[in-house]
Order: C-alpha cells, then sequence, then structure tokens
C-alpha cells in the first residue's frame, strides 16, 4: 500500500483525479489544483514510495534527467496496482480515473501510459519528460492527454516535450500540448489551462 489521501466525489460513478507529486512533494501538495479542475471530482493523491536526500519521488533516478528505468518500470507496476486496488477499496470507478502529475509525478503518468492501455482515462501532465525509450506503445486510443511545457525548461526541453506528444500520439491518444515559458515551474495559468481541457474531455 502507498501512502495517500482519498477523498470521495460527489457521485459514486463520477470521475476520480490521481494526484502525482513532484519530487519533495507529498500526497497534500496537488489537491487544492484538483479542486480549481473539478471540485466535484473523488481524489486518490499518491506519496511516492523513493527518497532521495530526503525527498518523495515515485521511482529512483541515476542523475538530473537519467531515469533508474528498472526501478521505474517496477514503480510504474505498484502504482497501477496500488490504483487497482484502490477502486476496490473505496467503490470508485477504475474506469474514470484521471492522472494529475507534476514534474516526477508527471513522468510516472507517462510511464502508465506507456505501459498499460486501461490504467488512465486521461492525463494532465505538467513538464515531463519521455519516461522510456525503445519500448512499444499500448493502444491508447479514447485516451486523452494534456501536456503542459516550458519553451525555457531546463529540465525538460522543448525537444523532449514534443518527442512526447509524437509517441502517445503514434499510440492513438489524443494530445493537447500547452506551452509557457516559465522555466520547470508548475503556474496557475497551466493549471487553468488544464482545467478547460479537462471540462471539455470529461464534463461536456
Amino acid at each position: 500500500m502507498m501512502k495517500h489521501i482519498y477523498e470521495a466525489g460527489k457521485t459514486q460513478d463520477g470521475q476520480v483525479l490521481l494526484l502525482l507529486h513532484g519530487t519533495g512533494g507529498n500526497e497534500s501538495d496537488l489537491i487544492p489544483l484538483a479542486r480549481l479542475v473539478d471540485p466535484d471530482a473523488a481524489i486518490l493523491s499518491v506519496k511516492g514510495n523513493i527518497e532521495e536526500n530526503g525527498m518523495p519521488r515515485f521511482f529512483r533516478r541515476l542523475a538530473e534527467g537519467v531515469f533508474d528505468e528498472a526501478d521505474l518500470i517496477f514503480r510504474t507496476q505498484e502504482l497501477k496496482q496500488f490504483v487497482d486496488d484502490a477502486a476496490i477499496q473505496y467503490g470508485f470507478n477504475r474506469n474514470k480515473v484521471v492522472a494529475l502529475g507534476y514534474s516526477n509525478g508527471a513522468n510516472i503518468a507517462a510511464s502508465l501510459l506507456f505501459h498499460y492501455t486501461d490504467a488512465l482515462q486521461g492525463a494532465m501532465m505538467h513538464h515531463p519528460m519521455v519516461p522510456l525509450r525503445n519500448i512499444t506503445l499500448p493502444q491508447l486510443s479514447g485516451v486523452g492527454c494534456f501536456i503542459a511545457a516550458g519553451e525555457n525548461d531546463p529540465i525538460c526541453t522543448p525537444e523532449e516535450s514534443n518527442e512526447l506528444e509524437a509517441l502517445l500520439q503514434g499510440a492513438g491518444a489524443d494530445v493537447q500540448m500547452h506551452w509557457e515559458r516559465n522555466g520547470h515551474r508548475l503556474t496557475r495559468t497551466e493549471v487553468d489551462a488544464a482545467k478547460v481541457w479537462y471540462e471539455a474531455r470529461f464534463k461536456s
């Protein structure tokens, strides 16, 4: 079991926001943003099981921008199983889980998409990187992806963001890009843009 916070939604069969924090964050960090995006949704906010210099993460890395791929794969499986189990424990609709992740959390959300056809109904990924290369992605038709990227992001370059978009589109996902010039920061304007995308995709 992963440390987490669960808050039931307004309806039993409604959307579920899977919140995945950035490096050094915790399971409380993204709840205010989730409430901005969808005040009616259930919330499943998870804390990463790895620590790097005392900072929680979802998987290990060898250096800045260099992932421990074996650990990433293991932790992705662990997170998928946790969400499956949580759906049974809390009684939410497993088919209506939409990730909202930032940085390290966005990376593991992308990894869920790279490994499983049905892990997520959609994903709002703020400053994600390509989690793995040289693997065949599952069929992602019908999966909606919102990517917030920085034209001047020193950690996740525009080329990396465009590569992730192309890989997801190649697997059939419907991807919308949102560009800003605020480095690697998670900004209110990109959260607002994610909300517009989310409402059009899941509320209309």
